[in-house]
């Protein structure tokens, strides 16, 4: 078995222009429709639990000195980053739902575009 022979071919592979398919085409389309939301909601969660965080330690007394003051401003932004992380998945959700509207026909032809072929 010539090993030189093998290597070349795998390396013109990766340079070769490749046909895309529907199957793909298909896949992409959906990566597309669920990516977008799931980076939103990762965002919005980070963030939020940031706030929480922070708020916490605010009342607690970790940051800020401990003064009423502070006191008072981690409560508002713990109960802020406790909305934040409550609205998350709704708000993942109706950007999901959305992007799915927003692309169904195209994914809907495909497959039965790749469920006829079959």
């Amino acid at each position: 078995m010539n090993t030189d022979k093998i290597y070349a071919e795998a390396i013109a592979n990766e340079y070769s222009v490749k046909n895309t398919s529907k199957v793909m085409a298909l896949k992409k389309l959906d990566k597309k429709v669920k990516d977008f939301p799931l980076a939103v909601s990762l965002v919005i969660g980070v963030v939020s639990a940031l706030v929480l965080g922070t708020g916490m330690c605010l009342s607690m007394g970790v940051l800020g000195g401990g003064t009423a003051v502070t006191f008072i401003a981690g409560i508002i932004l713990g109960v802020l980053g406790i909305i934040g992380v409550s609205v998350n998945y709704p708000i993942y959700k109706r950007i999901l739902a959305n992007r799915r509207s927003m692309y169904a026909e195209d994914i809907i032809r495909l497959a039965n575009e790749i469920s006829n072929k079959v």
